[in-house]
C-alpha cells in the first residue's frame, strides 16, 4: 500500500515506536520502506524505536539511513511526571508513598531512544 502512495512529490513518512512491531512484520515493513526509497526520491522516513532494532534498520535500509541516539536525562523525565501528577484529576486518589515510589521507579526504568531518520539523496 505504501509503495503505491508514494510518488515524486515530497512525502514523509512517520513511524513511531518501531521496536514493538513483531519482528516478521518489522521486517517487511523496512523492505517496503528501502523498495520505496529506491522509487520515491522526494520521500523522506523518520522512526523511532529501541537501540536494539538499529542493526536490523541499518541492513534492511543500508547507506539510507542516519540515527540519533536520544538518551533521556533522569530530571528531566522527573520534572514531566511531577507536572502530569500536579494535573490529576483526582488529586487525593494517591498517597505520598505511591508518588515517591512513582517518581523514583519510572525514571530508572526509562531507556535510551533511537531515532532513525532518512538521508537526502544528493543528486
Amino acid at each position: 500500500m505504501l509503495q503505491n502512495t508514494s510518488s515524486n512529490e515530497r512525502t514523509f513518512i512517520c513511524i513511531d515506536a518501531l521496536d514493538e512491531c513483531v519482528p516478521e512484520c518489522r521486517a517487511k515493513l523496512l523492505d517496503s520502506l528501502s523498495k520505496i526509497l529506491q522509487n520515491s526520491p522526494g520521500t523522506r522516513i523518520f522512526m523511532t524505536g529501541r537501540p536494539h532494532i538499529r542493526p536490523e534498520i541499518r541492513r534492511r535500509l543500508a547507506g539510507k539511513v542516519t540515527d540519533l541516539p536520544i538518551s533521556t536525562k533522569r530530571n528531566d523525565i522527573i520534572l514531566y511526571l511531577r507536572s502530569r501528577l500536579e494535573d490529576d484529576p483526582i488529586p487525593d486518589a494517591m498517597d505520598d508513598s505511591l508518588e515517591a515510589e512513582i517518581l523514583k521507579k519510572i525514571p530508572e526504568d526509562v531507556s535510551e531512544m533511537y531515532v532513525g531518520t532518512t538521508l537526502k539523496k544528493v543528486p
